[in-house]
């Protein structure tokens, strides 16, 4: 399976042109690789169009001008390109934080962090996509809180009444996909653990992840073990105890020379009322949007298990709508 005429597939092409667009300064291709009316949402906000997104790109370039992309996997689910494929990509930045920008002065500080984007590709283009950056991580490299730098921000951007609205069910535009991804057995595990867990069954922890197992979450923070699966899990779940849990995307793949994966793209919606890892409970609507991806192995009391798990959402956008929302 080719994709027009110069990648050999799908993880080829998002892996190619990533570079070609960041790294190899080809901003001008995003007349070509992304659609005009693209729906680009990132839980800070909704941006419509390429024009825009080129915008952006050259404001991150801007701040960042070293900034790397080094793609850490694809998994993507979808017949041909012609008829549309979904990738779900995993990458792993590193930039110099050598311009003013939406992060505040220079600072010369060298980030690590990683990104999770899920693309909706047709032909050569993209025409819709959901995006989630580590901001957790990049903001507490640069000196400040999640909490703080949300805060900051929506000062930066005129107060309450003014400050760009994140992502939520309300600010969501639709977009031309709207498929779910594959009936593929490894991403129906992944989506019932997920399920599992957000409904406050926290065996399927010890039942279903490797005790081994490496974990990658939001801020940066590497885990290992059922321990620190189930206080990421727990601590989410209980500063929004009645929030809807909602699956939207859910991929498997089995792959040469790789271990069985899963993406799956989720969200919770609903009130700030528990205490957890956002403070005191405040009351406000919050939307978050995640993504999870992971690789399976043979050590679990039903002959797999979680090995690698990656799971990414936007704690400044959290404690932006907290902020936002709390009277």
């Amino acid at each position: 399976m080719t994709i027009g005429t110069r990648w050999k597939d799908l993880p080829d092409y998002i892996i190619g042109i990533t570079r070609e667009i960041w790294e190899d300064r080809g901003i001008s291709t995003l007349h070509d690789y992304y659609a005009p009316g693209i729906v680009v949402r990132s839980p800070a906000s909704v941006v419509v169009g390429n024009q825009n997104v080129i915008g952006a790109t050259l404001a991150t370039l801007a701040e960042f001008p070293d900034r790397t992309l080094l793609g850490e996997d694809v998994i993507w689910s979808g017949e041909n390109a012609e008829k549309g494929m979904l990738s779900s990509h995993r990458l792993l930045s590193t930039a110099t934080h050598l311009g003013d920008g939406i992060y505040g002065k220079a600072t010369g500080t060298k980030l690590v962090y990683r990104i999770m984007a899920d693309c909706h590709v047709r032909d050569i283009t993209i025409d819709d996509e959901w995006l989630i950056r580590d901001q957790g991580a990049i903001v507490r490299q640069l000196g400040w809180t999640p909490e703080a730098y949300a805060a900051d921000l929506i000062e930066r951007e005129g107060g309450r009444e003014n400050a760009v609205k994140p992502l939520t069910p309300e600010t969501d535009r639709p977009g031309p996909y709207g498929g779910r991804g594959n009936d593929n057995e490894w991403g129906a595990r992944l989506a019932q653990v997920l399920t599992r867990i957000m409904g406050a069954d926290m065996r399927a922890i010890p039942q279903s992840y490797d005790r081994a197992c490496q974990l990658e979450y939001p801020g940066g923070v590497t885990g290992h073990s059922h321990g620190d699966a189930d206080r990421f899990w727990v601590s989410l779940r209980a500063a929004f105890p009645s929030a809807e849990f909602s699956v939207h995307h859910v991929i498997g793949r089995e792959d040469a020379v790789m271990p069985p994966r899963a993406a799956v793209r989720w969200s919770l919606w609903g009130r700030h009322e528990g205490w957890g890892g956002f403070g005191i409970p405040s009351g406000a609507m919050v939307y978050v949007l995640g993504i999870t991806h992971a690789e399976f192995g043979p050590w679990g009391p039903d002959g797999w298990s979680v090995r690698r798990e990656w799971t990414m959402f936007d704690e400044t956008a959290v404690w932006k709508q907290i902020h936002l929302g709390t009277v």
